[in-house]
């Protein structure tokens, strides 16, 4: 059974938290937070998002906030860096609010800049990180397959772990994995995986090599599970630049599968000046547990009234979604 409308309101929050730099082409990020009988959760879909996709991530905050997760099997989980679509001089700045970690994923193909700006950064994020740092780089889709081919060279010389979501649907996926296969480069999907309607289509055309995994976006860590049990492929877990209550979600998804290979972009909460409780990486990794949010901390970055409404009213609209479903 669903919570009503009304246990939801009871007990919501609406917070907008600064970051230190311009980030998925947003200065600020806003989220909705609420308390259920297990704990707190996180509603954030992003702004642009309609109602029928926002309302996926209100399911999984419920189920969260709602019912018992799966035990987890490890306390801690290992966590990479983020480097945003920056200048390669502020590279070093940025790594060092990531203590401990040894993966970077690396933004590119952002609107706006050049392949040249790309090899900059991945270079500055090589020279920092020294030839035992692990770095992936995320182009979220925005490559055809021959600008991904020729970026893959340009890049080649820095060791990449993996190619993040380099094109946009799962047929370009597949040719550039055909295309890159020789260069021992893996692929992993993303938006294929969290924007579809079918998120084992990716791995059923072989189009990739790992998926990444975001509990919010996937209704719920349970149904995250689901799809990562049928996919049969490595996973990474990541997060979708969530609050720090929104992150212990993403890491008790991390915390309840049988394999972890890869370190997991479950470290953003270092992308904020502020948040809502402190679940920023110490030596390379996050721990595992539910977060409270510290009262102080919501006051301070509370919304405006106007996003407050906002956001309760699109809670409003979706939750009327999810009634109606079930």
């Amino acid at each position: 059974m669903l919570p009503t409308l009304a246990e939801l309101l009871d007990s919501a929050w609406v917070v907008s938290l600064p970051m230190h730099t311009r980030f998925r082409g947003i200065d600020t990020r806003e989220a909705l937070l609420f308390e259920g009988p297990e704990g707190w959760a996180e509603f954030s879909p992003f702004v642009e998002y309609d109602d029928e996709e926002a309302s996926e991530w209100l399911a999984a905050a419920i189920d969260f906030a709602w019912r018992p997760q799966p035990a987890p099997v490890r306390d801690r989980i290992g966590v990479n860096a983020t480097v945003p679509a920056i200048d390669a001089a502020r590279v070093a700045d940025v790594l060092d609010r990531f203590p401990g970690c040894r993966t970077a994923k690396v933004k590119v193909a952002e609107p706006g800049q050049t392949l040249a700006d790309d090899v900059a950064r991945v270079r500055a994020v090589r020279e920092a990180m020294g030839p035992e740092g692990r770095i992936r780089i995320d182009a979220n889709g925005a490559w055809n397959v021959d600008e991904a081919e020729h970026a893959v060279h340009a890049l080649n010389e820095y060791d990449l772990e993996y190619l993040e979501q380099p094109c946009a649907t799962v047929a370009e996926l597949a040719e550039l994995r055909t295309r890159v296969k020789y260069m021992g480069i893996p692929i992993a999907a993303d938006e294929s995986v969290r924007k579809s309607s079918d998120p084992l289509a990716v791995a059923r055309a072989g189009a990739a090599d790992l998926l990444v995994v975001k509990a919010q976006p996937l209704g719920g860590i349970t149904h995250a599970l689901q799809i990562v049990t049928a996919a049969g492929l490595p996973v990474v877990v990541s997060s979708a630049l969530d609050t720090a209550v929104g992150l212990s979600q993403g890491a008790a998804l991390a915390a309840a599968l049988p394999q972890l290979d890869y370190d997991c972009g479950l470290g953003t909460s270092s992308l904020f000046l502020d948040d809502v409780a402190d679940l920023r990486p110490r030596d390379g990794s996050v721990a595992v547990g539910r977060v409270t949010p510290d009262a102080d901390a919501v006051d301070r970055l509370a919304a405006t009234e106007d996003r407050r409404s906002w956001w309760l009213g699109r809670l409003e609209r979706c939750h009327r979604l999810l009634t109606e479903r079930d």
